[in-house]
C-alpha cells in the first residue's frame, strides 16, 4: 500500500452552468493506492475550490467541495471491460474519476444563501437590497384601456 498527498492543477471545464472549479484552480488529493489480484485499487478524497454565481440573485459565490474517489485500474485488457479503466504501464489516469466524482457533486442550482431572495421579477433589483416595502403596481390588462378615462373623469368633476 502507497499513501500520497499531491496538488495538481485542476482540469479544463470542470462544472455546470452556475458553479465549477476554475480553470488550473489547486486541486488537493490525498491518495492510497493498493495492489490486489486485477490491478490497482486507487481510493482517497480530493478538494477544490469552486466559483460561480448565486442562482436566485446572480451575487458571485466562492466555496469548495471535498470528494472521494474509488477506481480500480485493471493490469491487462482481459480482465476489465470496455468501460473499466487499464494501467498504462505504470501510469494511471485518475482525472476522468475526478471529473466524475466532482460533477456529480456540484449543485445544479447553487444560492449565496439559503434565505437567498433573489431578483425582482418586475425591475431587477435585488430583493435582499429593495426591503420589505418593495412592491409594483399591477394592473390588468384586460382593464387597462379604461385606467386613462377614470383620469380623464375624475379631471372633469374637479372643474
Amino acid at each position: 500500500m502507497l499513501e500520497r498527498h499531491l496538488s495538481l492543477p485542476a482540469p479544463v471545464d470542470l462544472g455546470v452552468d452556475m458553479i465549477g472549479v476554475p480553470k488550473d484552480a489547486e486541486v488537493e488529493l490525498d491518495l492510497r493506492f493498493e495492489a490486489v489480484m486485477e490491478g490497482v485499487l486507487v481510493s482517497g478524497t480530493a478538494r477544490a475550490p469552486l466559483a460561480g454565481e448565486c442562482a436566485r440573485c446572480l451575487d458571485p459565490i466562492s466555496d469548495e467541495i471535498e470528494v472521494g474517489l474509488q477506481e480500480l485500474f485493471f493490469y491487462s485488457d482481459e480482465d476489465a471491460s470496455e468501460e473499466d479503466s487499464l494501467l498504462d504501464g505504470e501510469l494511471l489516469d485518475l482525472e476522468p474519476t475526478f471529473r466524475d466524482a466532482a460533477v456529480l457533486a456540484l449543485p445544479l442550482s447553487p444560492v449565496c444563501s439559503d434565505d437567498c431572495q433573489g431578483l425582482c421579477v418586475e425591475c431587477g433589483i435585488r430583493l435582499a437590497d429593495a426591503g420589505p416595502d418593495h412592491r409594483h403596481e399591477k394592473i390588468d390588462a384586460r382593464w387597462a384601456s379604461l385606467q386613462g378615462l377614470v383620469t380623464e373623469n375624475d379631471n372633469d368633476q374637479e372643474k
